[in-house]
């Protein structure tokens, strides 16, 4: 029995010490090797074991966990920050009354787990404030339901009213505008954007908190800026923390005063979450019908003027100096005057340092103003399909004298009783330039170009260049898509933008932004519905049939199984009550799933669908596909994972051009001549061909793709994310399309080759010049 009970010792000890010298390679093995071994008076084992743990998001070995834990604290030394942070995210996912459940409870642990930027701010703080802010500390982290009880509220009021109201709506701001900063304690297992899940239940409890306080422009820009905070992409993660912008949209809901219900309308406009967007429209049409309004009434009323006192104009005078906020096409910018009246860059010294409050709400409004008209103008670009008409009296109010939405309204084309019409010299004229009178119950509706004749057009795209405006978007330079012959042959399904190769991540955020459902592919035994737009103002629902390409884990799929890409095939009409077609995620084709009892509905024949509709829908898969496809992208020339895109790649890079790409040869045609390059420019087929000094360039009007004569050899020139910059001074007809940017960008730098100087393009193009002459 002795000289077992010796075996059995030295086997012990001779697995810790393996688990010791596995540590310095592998501690992967630590969990398994030290299983069941009391660490009590091994703090080398202890030391291992929570030196691992610090580096996870959790730790899933929880008894091991514990017994190193224990052990450390009788010798008496204090827990890291990130142990702290370990434990509590892994009890999170434990039952409640686990072993560990319980030594966290008994630890007396700081109230929030350190390695958060915003966390470590109220760690620090609450060591120096009283205990009535530690208490509301506390209380904010028991908000563990969806949506604050009376109980729950009635104690926070307390709370607030102990440590002050107006104290602790500046500290709550405060610690509210640090989350989303990367972490003060990298974790290699918890991504540097990530939200930490046990953190994240305090959060929610603040912003519950700071909702019972008085509404203020302050609060509700904080709120607003919260939500999209949580909601940013982490990747393999998905959205960073959507129970956060859930309490942000729902402590909005609760807020008196157009601030709130200004962040609402603009977050509707620009979240894709679903769950989230889902909440913005309840919260929308509880506050309609609260007003008796419409959920489209509310969302226009709801724009506030910032402070512009007149269409697009705000001047405040700071001191000796005078600040002017313009709304230059769809961004704002101040303009600055010294005492002297000249117009100076920055504010003057004397402003930043006796109006240092005004001149952060002036900054604060540029950058409310830039985020609501980005707002703006996605939403009144979806109004062609919304089907929407406004009483003069009301339109007018609301589109051309609104201070904000007024800069956007004024830029673009409108039907009043049926006469088109846009403004111009401080009143509404018609294509002659005539005033149009319009009476107060005129109806007043969004001009399209479907279905009007080319030549008005033709005359409206001359009057906006005539008067120098440019459009917030395409309208009159807008795509239209009547049916081809191909679509009347196959009768109920459009192949028009079939067999592309599209980045399954960057089609997803962007369908979700036009309006569109869509469902993430991944490599799993899943059925998936195509990518949906509903219709309902038409009763119809468009689907574009999409699946996941390729299968081969790492070349084709993220660290999560989502496929990188996908394959795109059909679109098509049904009406908006049909059954919804699912098919696997990897393919196999589209099968309605029919209910009990239900009959299947065949698609619509296209030529049933209004041309409106079958235009717009197959604008936006046209932009899919021209944003999304693998084959604009300059870098991938070599065909993509083992070449396979390669043929693809050069078919969509040089191959015929779309719908947009036509309209950009249509603006260049005009626009070419006026160039001050424009004597080396010329239009060929597909290409804008431009000439150098030392070689002449095409580049292919669908992709921005360069090619160089007189061998057709690919250029590549990554644009950088501010391209549209690099076409300088040129009036554009419209904004929003940065591939004809790219276009002008690279046209103007090419036609001055000789001028060039980053290597990585000088290389390319002397490339050819070195091989003949050798």
């Amino acid at each position: 029995m002795r000289r077992s009970g010796v075996l059995r010792k030295y086997l012990e000890d001779l697995r810790i010490d393996v688990a010791l010298a596995l540590l310095k390679h592998a501690d992967l093995y630590m969990p398994v090797l030290l299983q069941g071994v009391p660490l009590t008076g091994r703090l080398d084992l202890a030391e291992a074991v929570i030196g691992r743990a610090a580096r996870m998001g959790v730790y899933f070995a929880d008894d091991l966990l514990i017994s190193a834990v224990g052990a450390w604290l009788e010798a008496g030394r204090v827990l890291p920050g990130a142990v702290v942070g370990v434990m509590r995210r892994t009890a999170q996912r434990l039952r409640a009354g686990s072993e560990l459940h319980d030594q966290v409870a008994l630890l007396g642990l700081p109230v929030l787990n350190p390695g958060e930027v915003w966390a470590d701010q109220v760690l620090a703080d609450l060591a120096v404030l009283g205990e009535e802010w530690r208490e509301l500390v506390a209380h904010a982290m028991t908000a563990t339901s969806a949506k604050p009880s009376g109980k729950w509220e009635e104690r926070a009021r307390l709370l607030l009213g102990a440590a002050g109201r107006e104290a602790a709506r500046a500290r709550i701001a405060g610690w509210l505008a640090l989350v989303g900063r990367p972490r003060s304690l990298p974790d290699r297992h918890l991504d540097d954007a990530a939200f930490d899940p046990y953190n994240a239940v305090g959060v929610r409890g603040l912003v519950w908190t700071l909702a019972l306080l008085p509404a203020s422009p302050d609060s509700a820009r904080l709120l607003g800026d919260l939500v999209e905070t949580a909601l940013r992409k982490v990747p393999g993660i998905g959205a960073r923390h959507p129970m956060v912008a859930n309490a942000a949209v729902y402590a909005l809901s609760r807020s008196e005063g157009e601030a709130a219900l200004a962040q609402l309308v603009r977050l509707a406009t620009r979240i894709t979450y679903k769950g989230t967007l889902k909440v913005l429209g309840a919260a929308l049409d509880a506050r309609a019908a609260a007003l008796g309004l419409s959920r489209e009434e509310v969302e226009e009323l709801a724009v506030p003027a910032y402070g512009l006192t007149e269409v697009g104009r705000r001047t405040e005078v700071l001191g000796e100096a005078t600040a002017e906020l313009v709304v230059a096409g769809s961004r704002a910018v101040v303009r600055w005057r010294n005492a002297a009246g000249r117009e100076v860059k920055a504010p003057p010294a004397g402003v930043r340092r006796d109006h240092a409050e005004a001149l952060g709400e002036l900054k604060a409004s540029v950058k409310d103003i830039d985020k609501m008209l980005s707002a703006q103008v996605e939403r009144l670009d979806q109004q062609f399909l919304a089907r929407r008409a406004w009483p003069y009296r009301s339109w007018r109010a609301r589109y051309v004298d609104h201070p904000l939405v007024g800069t956007l309204g004024r830029r673009l084309i409108w039907l009043v009783d049926e006469v088109p019409c846009a403004y111009a010299d401080g009143e509404l004229r018609g294509i002659d330039d005539a005033p149009v009178v319009a009476a107060g119950d005129a109806e007043v509706r969004l001009w399209h170009p479907i279905g009007r004749d080319a030549g008005e057009v033709a005359a409206w795209r001359d009057w906006l260049e005539r008067h120098a405006i440019t459009q917030p978007f395409k309208q009159a330079h807008r795509e239209v898509y009547p049916l081809t012959a191909a679509e009347e042959n196959t009768g109920v399904y459009s192949n028009r933008y079939a067999a592309h190769i599209l980045r399954q991540h960057q089609f997803h955020a962007l369908a979700a932004l036009r309006g569109w459902r869509n469902k993430l592919r991944l490599t799993v035994d899943d059925t998936c519905p195509p990518a949906v737009r509903e219709l309902p103002h038409w009763g119809l629902r468009a689907e574009f049939w999409v699946e996941g390409d390729g299968g081969e884990y790492g070349a084709d799929t993220l660290d999560s199984v989502a496929y990188l890409r996908l394959g795109t095939d059909q679109v098509r009409f049904y009406p908006l009550t049909a059954p919804e077609n699912h098919a696997q995620a990897c393919g196999g084709g589209y099968e309605q799933w029919l209910r009990d009892g239900e009959d299947p509905v065949g698609p619509l024949p296209l030529e049933q669908v209004p041309a409106l509709v079958f235009s717009e829908v197959m604008r936006d898969v046209d932009l899919f596909v021209g944003v999304a496809s693998v084959g604009n992208d300059p870098e991938w020339q070599d065909g993509g994972p083992d070449g396979r895109f390669r043929e693809y790649w050069t078919s969509y890079g040089f191959g015929e051009l779309s719908g947009s790409a036509r309209t950009r040869w249509e603006v260049l045609e005009r626009l070419v001549p006026r160039l001050a390059i424009g004597d080396r420019c010329e239009l060929e087929g597909r290409f804008l061909r431009v000439r150098g000094e030392l070689r002449t360039y095409r580049i292919h009007l669908g992709s921005g793709n360069i090619l160089m004569e007189p061998n057709d050899e690919y250029l590549c020139i990554v644009p950088k994310q501010a391209a549209e910059t690099g076409a300088g001074q040129v009036f554009l007809p419209f904004e929003g399309d940065r591939v004809l940017a790219i276009i002008l960008s690279k046209a103007l730098l090419l036609a001055k080759d000789t001028e060039i100087t980053d290597p990585t393009i000088t290389r390319q193009i002397r490339r050819w010049e070195a091989g003949a002459l050798a």
